[in-house]
């Protein structure tokens, strides 16, 4: 019998944790935000940011390998009939191209406060689908950059300071001879 893995899982087995963890990736892609638990919207995060990854890459392999987790289910939208409305589909051909210049950080967990009935913590976990503007992308670069650089010049700069004081200094002692 194999060892069970360590800490605790969500509804008890792991074959029920992924049923879990497939359904609220499902119902995210299908609602674009859902309220949950703090703990569940945790474990989600880096299962649907995977999933929205291999959905940009768009072959074939990753395809299928998308719909062995997504349940391919038509919206609960009247507006909306149709096989080519699925669930997957919408991944695939909405939200990973709104997502192509972002590099991460596709979804978002929001705390909300606690559920009322066992006040257990809750969280909305949310797609980020606003566009990455390209002065943000540059202004970060730029603190990267600075960041990176700012013990170097620092360093580099320490000892130029001395010269420079002395320099000032037979400058000053210049000037006051040519006064005399």
């Amino acid at each position: 019998m194999p060892t069970p893995t360590k800490g605790a899982r969500l509804g008890g087995s792991p074959a029920h944790e992924s049923l879990i963890l497939k359904n609220l990736a499902t119902s995210l892609f299908e609602h674009g935000r859902i309220t949950t638990t703090q703990t569940r919207a945790k474990r989600l995060q880096p299962v649907a940011e995977r999933l929205i990854s291999k959905a940009k890459r768009g072959d074939l392999h990753n395809i299928r390998q998308i719909a062995k987790t997504v349940h391919n289910k038509t919206p609960r939208r009247p507006d909306e009939p149709g096989d080519a409305n699925t669930i997957l589909h919408r991944l695939i051909t909405e939200i990973a191209p709104a997502m192509a210049d972002r590099q991460g950080g596709y979804t978002r967990i929001t705390k909300v406060g606690n559920r009322k009935g066992d006040n257990a913590p809750m969280a909305v976990i949310e797609l980020v689908l606003e566009p990455v503007s390209p002065k943000q992308a540059v202004v970060r670069e730029a603190e990267k950059a600075a960041k990176k650089s700012a013990p170097k010049a620092a360093a580099v700069e320490a000892p130029v300071e001395a010269p420079a004081d002395e320099a000032v200094t037979e400058v000053a002692a210049e000037e006051s001879a040519k006064q005399d």
